[in-house]
Protein backbone atom coordinates (compact mmCIF):
# COMPACT_ATOMS: atom_id res chain seq x y z
CA UNK A 1 0.00 0.00 0.00
CA UNK A 2 2.86 2.34 0.88
CA UNK A 3 4.61 1.55 -2.34
CA UNK A 4 1.49 2.63 -4.36
CA UNK A 5 1.48 6.04 -2.74
CA UNK A 6 5.23 6.48 -3.18
CA UNK A 7 4.97 5.83 -6.89
CA UNK A 8 2.41 8.60 -7.47
CA UNK A 9 3.79 11.65 -9.35
CA UNK A 10 4.22 14.50 -6.90
CA UNK A 11 3.12 17.09 -9.48
CA UNK A 12 -0.43 15.66 -9.36
CA UNK A 13 -0.83 15.75 -5.60
CA UNK A 14 -3.23 18.31 -4.16
CA UNK A 15 -1.34 21.18 -2.56
CA UNK A 16 1.99 20.39 -4.17
CA UNK A 17 4.05 23.07 -5.90
CA UNK A 18 5.28 22.11 -9.33
CA UNK A 19 8.95 22.52 -9.90
CA UNK A 20 10.22 25.16 -12.28
CA UNK A 21 12.01 23.45 -15.10
CA UNK A 22 14.31 25.59 -17.17
CA UNK A 23 13.91 24.78 -20.79
CA UNK A 24 16.32 25.62 -23.54
CA UNK A 25 15.42 28.64 -25.61
CA UNK A 26 13.25 30.19 -22.88
CA UNK A 27 16.01 31.95 -21.05
CA UNK A 28 16.01 34.86 -23.51
CA UNK A 29 14.87 38.10 -21.81
CA UNK A 30 13.20 39.31 -25.01
CA UNK A 31 10.80 36.40 -24.97
CA UNK A 32 9.69 37.00 -21.37
CA UNK A 33 6.02 38.02 -21.06
CA UNK A 34 5.44 41.68 -20.35
CA UNK A 35 3.62 42.56 -17.13
CA UNK A 36 0.55 44.77 -17.33
CA UNK A 37 0.79 47.84 -15.09
CA UNK A 38 -2.29 48.49 -13.01
CA UNK A 39 -3.50 52.07 -12.59
CA UNK A 40 -3.30 53.02 -8.96
CA UNK A 41 -5.29 55.88 -7.33
CA UNK A 42 -4.36 59.41 -8.41
CA UNK A 43 -0.91 60.55 -7.42
CA UNK A 44 -0.49 64.27 -6.82
CA UNK A 45 2.74 66.18 -6.81
CA UNK A 46 6.29 65.02 -7.40
CA UNK A 47 7.64 62.69 -10.05
CA UNK A 48 5.02 60.12 -10.98
CA UNK A 49 6.29 56.61 -11.49
CA UNK A 50 4.78 53.99 -13.75
CA UNK A 51 1.32 52.83 -12.79
CA UNK A 52 0.06 56.21 -11.56
CA UNK A 53 -2.60 58.18 -13.36
CA UNK A 54 -2.49 61.94 -13.58
CA UNK A 55 -5.14 64.10 -11.93
CA UNK A 56 -6.71 66.38 -14.55
CA UNK A 57 -6.12 70.04 -13.89
CA UNK A 58 -8.85 72.68 -13.92
CA UNK A 59 -7.78 73.70 -17.41
CA UNK A 60 -8.48 70.15 -18.63
CA UNK A 61 -12.05 70.23 -17.41
CA UNK A 62 -11.65 68.60 -13.98
CA UNK A 63 -11.73 70.20 -10.54
CA UNK A 64 -13.33 73.51 -9.56
CA UNK A 65 -13.37 76.28 -12.15
CA UNK A 66 -10.70 79.00 -11.84
CA UNK A 67 -11.59 82.00 -9.70
CA UNK A 68 -8.58 84.24 -10.14
CA UNK A 69 -9.13 85.42 -13.71
CA UNK A 70 -11.90 86.95 -15.79
CA UNK A 71 -13.75 83.62 -15.86
CA UNK A 72 -14.20 83.92 -12.08
CA UNK A 73 -16.69 86.75 -12.61
CA UNK A 74 -19.20 84.17 -13.87
CA UNK A 75 -18.30 81.58 -11.23
CA UNK A 76 -20.18 81.38 -7.92
CA UNK A 77 -17.03 80.14 -6.15
CA UNK A 78 -15.51 83.59 -6.59
CA UNK A 79 -18.08 85.19 -4.30
CA UNK A 80 -18.32 82.65 -1.47
CA UNK A 81 -15.45 84.34 0.36
CA UNK A 82 -17.51 87.54 0.66
CA UNK A 83 -20.29 85.74 2.56
CA UNK A 84 -18.05 84.03 5.11
CA UNK A 85 -19.46 85.85 8.16
CA UNK A 86 -21.42 84.75 11.21
CA UNK A 87 -24.04 86.48 13.33
CA UNK A 88 -21.55 88.00 15.78
CA UNK A 89 -19.51 89.61 13.00
CA UNK A 90 -22.59 91.08 11.32
CA UNK A 91 -23.98 92.47 14.58
CA UNK A 92 -20.63 94.02 15.44
CA UNK A 93 -20.48 95.76 12.08
CA UNK A 94 -24.08 96.93 12.37
CA UNK A 95 -23.34 98.52 15.73
CA UNK A 96 -20.19 100.13 14.34
CA UNK A 97 -22.23 101.79 11.58
CA UNK A 98 -24.39 103.49 14.21
CA UNK A 99 -21.40 105.15 15.90
CA UNK A 100 -18.99 106.98 13.58
CA UNK A 101 -16.65 107.51 16.53
CA UNK A 102 -16.23 103.76 17.12
CA UNK A 103 -13.09 103.64 15.00
CA UNK A 104 -11.97 102.89 11.50
CA UNK A 105 -14.52 100.57 9.94
CA UNK A 106 -12.12 99.53 7.17
CA UNK A 107 -9.62 98.22 9.73
CA UNK A 108 -12.35 95.94 11.13
CA UNK A 109 -13.24 94.46 7.75
CA UNK A 110 -9.74 94.46 6.27
CA UNK A 111 -9.25 90.70 6.63
CA UNK A 112 -12.82 89.76 5.70
CA UNK A 113 -14.95 92.31 3.80
CA UNK A 114 -18.41 90.94 3.12
CA UNK A 115 -21.24 91.56 0.70
CA UNK A 116 -23.80 89.93 2.95
CA UNK A 117 -24.51 93.23 4.69
CA UNK A 118 -24.92 95.07 1.40
CA UNK A 119 -27.50 92.64 0.04
CA UNK A 120 -29.36 91.94 3.28
CA UNK A 121 -29.58 95.56 4.50
CA UNK A 122 -30.50 96.94 1.07
CA UNK A 123 -33.26 94.37 0.61
CA UNK A 124 -34.58 94.96 4.12
CA UNK A 125 -34.59 98.70 3.55
CA UNK A 126 -36.57 98.32 0.32
CA UNK A 127 -39.35 96.35 2.01
CA UNK A 128 -39.34 98.59 5.08
CA UNK A 129 -39.65 101.77 3.01
CA UNK A 130 -42.44 100.37 0.83
CA UNK A 131 -44.51 98.91 3.67
CA UNK A 132 -44.01 101.57 6.33
CA UNK A 133 -44.32 104.35 3.77
CA UNK A 134 -47.83 103.16 2.95
CA UNK A 135 -48.57 102.79 6.65
CA UNK A 136 -47.43 106.35 7.30
CA UNK A 137 -49.77 107.73 4.65
CA UNK A 138 -52.62 105.72 6.17
CA UNK A 139 -51.96 107.09 9.67
CA UNK A 140 -52.23 110.62 8.36
CA UNK A 141 -55.97 109.96 8.09
CA UNK A 142 -56.60 110.59 4.43
CA UNK A 143 -60.09 109.41 3.42
CA UNK A 144 -58.95 108.44 -0.08
CA UNK A 145 -56.05 106.21 1.00
CA UNK A 146 -54.99 103.36 -1.26
CA UNK A 147 -52.03 101.01 -0.99
CA UNK A 148 -49.41 102.35 -3.42
CA UNK A 149 -47.70 99.38 -5.06
CA UNK A 150 -45.32 101.70 -6.92
CA UNK A 151 -43.52 102.33 -3.62
CA UNK A 152 -41.86 98.91 -3.97
CA UNK A 153 -40.42 99.48 -7.45
CA UNK A 154 -39.35 103.03 -6.63
CA UNK A 155 -37.68 101.97 -3.38
CA UNK A 156 -35.89 99.06 -5.07
CA UNK A 157 -34.58 101.25 -7.88
CA UNK A 158 -33.38 103.95 -5.52
CA UNK A 159 -31.80 101.78 -2.82
CA UNK A 160 -30.17 99.16 -5.04
CA UNK A 161 -29.00 101.78 -7.50
CA UNK A 162 -27.50 103.92 -4.76
CA UNK A 163 -25.86 101.02 -2.89
CA UNK A 164 -24.16 99.70 -6.05
CA UNK A 165 -23.47 102.69 -8.26
CA UNK A 166 -22.29 105.26 -5.68
CA UNK A 167 -19.54 103.07 -4.11
CA UNK A 168 -18.47 101.99 -7.58
CA UNK A 169 -18.25 105.63 -8.69
CA UNK A 170 -16.09 106.60 -5.71
CA UNK A 171 -13.89 103.56 -6.34
CA UNK A 172 -13.11 104.65 -9.90
CA UNK A 173 -12.67 108.26 -8.78
CA UNK A 174 -10.12 107.41 -6.10
CA UNK A 175 -8.34 105.00 -8.43
CA UNK A 176 -8.05 107.81 -10.96
CA UNK A 177 -6.70 110.14 -8.26
CA UNK A 178 -4.06 107.59 -7.28
CA UNK A 179 -5.58 106.25 -4.06
CA UNK A 180 -5.46 102.46 -3.49
CA UNK A 181 -9.22 101.91 -3.14
CA UNK A 182 -11.07 98.59 -2.96
CA UNK A 183 -14.52 98.26 -4.50
CA UNK A 184 -15.50 95.32 -2.25
CA UNK A 185 -14.63 97.29 0.89
CA UNK A 186 -16.58 100.27 -0.44
CA UNK A 187 -19.65 98.12 -1.10
CA UNK A 188 -19.32 96.64 2.37
CA UNK A 189 -19.02 100.01 4.10
CA UNK A 190 -21.84 101.67 2.14
CA UNK A 191 -24.08 98.67 2.71
CA UNK A 192 -23.75 98.88 6.48
CA UNK A 193 -24.20 102.66 6.37
CA UNK A 194 -27.82 102.09 5.27
CA UNK A 195 -28.71 100.21 8.43
CA UNK A 196 -29.64 103.35 10.38
CA UNK A 197 -32.28 104.17 7.75
CA UNK A 198 -33.95 100.82 8.45
CA UNK A 199 -34.31 101.78 12.11
CA UNK A 200 -35.41 105.33 11.39
CA UNK A 201 -38.23 104.18 9.09
CA UNK A 202 -40.01 102.58 12.04
CA UNK A 203 -40.03 105.97 13.75
CA UNK A 204 -41.09 107.85 10.64
CA UNK A 205 -44.57 106.30 10.82
CA UNK A 206 -45.35 108.64 13.73
CA UNK A 207 -47.86 111.13 12.28
CA UNK A 208 -45.99 114.22 13.48
CA UNK A 209 -44.30 116.06 10.64
CA UNK A 210 -41.88 118.00 12.83
CA UNK A 211 -40.75 114.82 14.60
CA UNK A 212 -40.29 113.05 11.26
CA UNK A 213 -37.94 115.77 10.05
CA UNK A 214 -35.92 115.60 13.24
CA UNK A 215 -35.61 111.81 12.97
CA UNK A 216 -34.55 111.78 9.32
CA UNK A 217 -32.07 114.62 9.76
CA UNK A 218 -30.40 112.84 12.67
CA UNK A 219 -30.30 109.52 10.83
CA UNK A 220 -28.93 111.11 7.66
CA UNK A 221 -26.29 113.00 9.64
CA UNK A 222 -25.07 109.86 11.44
CA UNK A 223 -24.94 107.84 8.22
CA UNK A 224 -23.19 110.64 6.30
CA UNK A 225 -20.60 111.10 9.06
CA UNK A 226 -19.95 107.36 9.10
CA UNK A 227 -19.24 107.30 5.36
CA UNK A 228 -17.14 110.48 5.30
CA UNK A 229 -15.06 109.54 8.36
CA UNK A 230 -14.13 106.19 6.86
CA UNK A 231 -13.31 107.63 3.43
CA UNK A 232 -10.91 109.98 5.16
CA UNK A 233 -8.35 107.17 5.35
CA UNK A 234 -8.17 107.18 1.54
CA UNK A 235 -7.63 110.92 1.15
CA UNK A 236 -5.15 111.60 3.95
CA UNK A 237 -2.11 113.41 2.64
CA UNK A 238 -3.95 114.52 -0.50
CA UNK A 239 -6.03 117.58 -1.24
CA UNK A 240 -9.20 115.54 -1.77
CA UNK A 241 -11.59 117.09 0.74
CA UNK A 242 -14.08 117.54 -2.09
CA UNK A 243 -14.43 113.72 -2.14
CA UNK A 244 -15.47 113.68 1.51
CA UNK A 245 -17.91 116.52 1.00
CA UNK A 246 -19.46 114.76 -2.00
CA UNK A 247 -19.84 111.49 -0.08
CA UNK A 248 -21.39 113.32 2.88
CA UNK A 249 -23.89 115.19 0.70
CA UNK A 250 -24.92 112.10 -1.27
CA UNK A 251 -25.57 110.12 1.89
CA UNK A 252 -27.54 113.00 3.36
CA UNK A 253 -29.52 113.36 0.12
CA UNK A 254 -30.55 109.70 0.32
CA UNK A 255 -32.14 110.29 3.70
CA UNK A 256 -34.01 113.33 2.43
CA UNK A 257 -35.22 111.35 -0.57
CA UNK A 258 -36.66 108.66 1.71
CA UNK A 259 -38.48 111.26 3.78
CA UNK A 260 -39.90 113.32 0.90
CA UNK A 261 -41.03 110.49 -1.35
CA UNK A 262 -42.27 107.91 1.14
CA UNK A 263 -43.10 109.62 4.44
CA UNK A 264 -44.85 112.86 3.50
Amino acid sequence: MDEQYNNLPTSQLLGSVPAVVAEEGKGNANSAPQANLQLFPPHQGGDKGPGYQNVPSSSEGGGPPPTNNWQGVFNVYSYTQYFNVDTDIVINRLLSSLDPRSGDFFSKIDANPDLYGLIWISTTLVFVIASLGNLATYLIGSSSWNFDVSFMSLAASAVYGYAIVVPLGFYFLLQYLGSPASVVRFWCMWGYSLFIFVLSCFLLVIPLEFLRWVIILLASGVSACFVASNLRTYVEGNDLMVVLVAAFMLQFALGLFIKVWFFT
